[in-house]
């Protein structure tokens, strides 16, 4: 490709709202423009980055044994009040009507959609296992889109659905489906990490979230690096610590501690830290029982496992909880407390701690669980999100965190969506079977830009040679007005052309620093500068992406020496 005859528009600056470097960089490099809130146009470099991604997904998809199809984007209601989520999918779905005033919406994933022609095509166990898969758009009306594509309104998704005739088959399906997305990152040159996570709205039993692994990444995830396990922070076990509770070693003593409500605030007051300091968090559940949930100072409390255990609640607001408890937050404690409390497996393991008297302005010290506290063991939940020194649940080491960016997610969905729609299939005895399910996503927008997060420096994009815009580019100097010049680009062009490498010929008439600057900007590996100078000795200069410096080489041997880089 020429640039005379491609479009390539790169800003020296990028707007201030670009918080990330890959919607930095994106928006600089040219690859996007947005249009509105959560809304980019994938510019024609952008385009080609995002079409070289979605060919590694749908070969890799293909040779594991999914097939293509192409479902509508707009879905109608029936199908989702079916299933009972559309009331429960919330404002993320972006509901329309047509002329006729029918409900539809702009589907955020197809589930329903996928599972009604399963429903009608799908008669008999000799037709199982399916595993369909789309390349498809996707709106979902994000509360804040920000971060360019890594949370647009508006992205492109991979989302594959299996059938099966028993979970043993789904099983087996999964565990291709977690083959096949490893191969997908390998070959997209991510460095990635496949983590148990939380179901949440999708639904089902088994999950597993791949990671892009970036310092930016939304997500925190837990891992053991002596061992195989991994998982996101949310679903991370927190064990239960070996060593017994101490016993009581001080007397239950109440502290005026006038203004004292943090954490951090109470343990400077007592000249301790906050592991030494318990805690209490006033949640009201779905059923308006008031309730505490108790955790050590120093630990956080992991919504998604309260829920588990309490189902669905919310934090207690100033009201409820001086009606409960007869003080304002801050101040509140189980000493005494007529209300149920949970205490996470950390804070039970406490002795001679210090927790709020639910009296303004006091604390007490020299609580022990037992003498001052009854808790009996079936109110003892994991609670907390682990931290870094936590044991591993494999028992092979301690959990280390870092930060990734999702972009795929695996799930046994099971029956959920099988038995809500009523697909089932006849069985080798003729006896209908609900199917079982698995469903396989991948952000293919997304991936560009958490590759992008890996792969940048000061000088712009370096992704790798397998999904950059180009894999070459031709830098000729003075191509205008040196004809030794404009010849010998022409012929390296033609020659690499042939041998099938995509090469990006910058055939304007810039100056040399503007050239390298746009050529590094935008992100393609090999670059190959061509003078007027080195020409004279039967050379060009080569240098990589990442190389710290060029080389001369001659005109004769760099392509091979091209190829051979690729």
């Amino acid at each position: 490709m020429r640039v005379s005859q491609f479009f390539i528009s790169t800003l020296k600056e990028a707007p201030a709202e670009a918080e990330l470097p890959s919607h930095r960089l994106m928006l600089r490099a040219g690859y996007i423009r947005k249009l509105s809130s959560g809304l980019y146009t994938w510019m024609p470099l952008g385009l080609r980055v995002l079409r070289k991604v979605e060919a590694v997904v749908r070969e890799e998809m293909n040779k594991s044994g999914g097939i293509e199809l192409l479902m509508p984007a707009v879905q109608p209601a029936e199908l989702w009040q079916e299933t009972g989520r559309w009331e429960v999918f919330g404002p993320q779905m972006l509901k329309i009507k047509d002329r006729h005033n029918n409900l539809f919406c702009f589907g955020p994933t197809h589930e329903e959609v996928i599972t009604d022609i399963a429903r009608r095509e799908v008669k008999s166990y000799r037709q199982l296992p399916l595993n369909f898969y789309q390349i498809q758009t996707k709106f979902r009306d994000e509360v804040r889109p920000r971060f360019g594509v890594m949370r647009a309104r508006e992205f492109v998704m991979k989302d594959a659905y299996s059938f099966h005739s028993s979970f043993e088959s789904l099983e087996q399906t999964y565990r291709v489906m977690y083959e096949t997305y490893t191969r997908i990152f390998t070959r997209l040159g991510l460095q990635f990490r496949a983590v148990a996570a939380d179901t949440g709205a999708i639904g089902g039993s088994g999950s597993h979230e791949f990671h892009v692994l970036a310092d930016s990444g939304e997500d925190a995830l837990a891992f053991c690096p002596n061992s195989n396990y991994a998982a996101n922070v949310e679903l991370a076990e927190a064990v239960a610590p070996i060593a017994p509770r101490g016993e009581a070693a001080q007397e239950m003593q109440k502290v005026i501690t006038p203004g004292q409500k943090t954490i951090e605030e109470v343990a400077a007051f007592f000249g301790t830290s906050g592991r030494n300091v318990l805690k209490t968090i006033a949640v009201m559940t779905h059923e308006n029982e008031f309730v505490l949930l108790l955790l050590r100072g120093d630990h956080q409390l992991n919504e998604i496992k309260a829920s588990k255990v309490l189902g669905e609640f919310r934090f207690a607001s100033e009201d409820e909880v001086h009606r409960h408890m007869h003080c304002r937050t801050g101040y509140i404690g189980p000493v005494n407390a007529k209300v149920r409390a949970l205490a996470d497996r950390s804070a039970a393991a406490l002795n001679d701690f210090i927790s709020g008297a639910n009296e303004d302005g006091f604390h007490f010290s020299g609580v022990n669980f037992g003498r001052d506290v009854q808790l009996d063991e079936t109110n003892v939940h994991d609670l907390r999100n682990v931290v870094a020194g936590d044991p591993s649940p494999d028992g092979k080491g301690t959990l280390e965190l870092c930060r990734g960016i999702e972009v795929g997610h695996i799930f046994q969905l099971r029956t959920k969506y099988s038995e809500a729609l009523q697909a089932t299939f006849l069985d080798e005895n003729g006896k209908a079977q609900v199917m079982e399910m698995g469903c396989y996503g991948i952000g293919v927008s997304r991936i560009v830009a958490a590759a992008i997060e890996q792969n940048f420096d000061e000088r712009g994009i370096a992704l790798p040679a397998g999904i950059a815009p180009f894999q070459v580019a031709i830098a000729p100097i003075g191509i205008k007005k040196s004809e030794a010049v404009r010849n010998a680009a022409e012929q390296l062009y033609a020659e690499l052309t042939a041998a099938g490498i995509e090469v990006l010929l910058d055939d304007r008439d810039e100056r040399p620093g503007v050239m390298f600057a746009d050529l590094e900007l935008i992100g393609i590996p090999h670059r190959i500068v061509i003078g007027d100078r080195s020409l004279k000795e039967g050379k060009v200069e080569y240098q990589g992406r990442k190389d710290d410096a060029a080389q001369a080489v001659t005109l004769q041997e760099v392509s091979k020496l091209v190829q051979s880089r690729l």
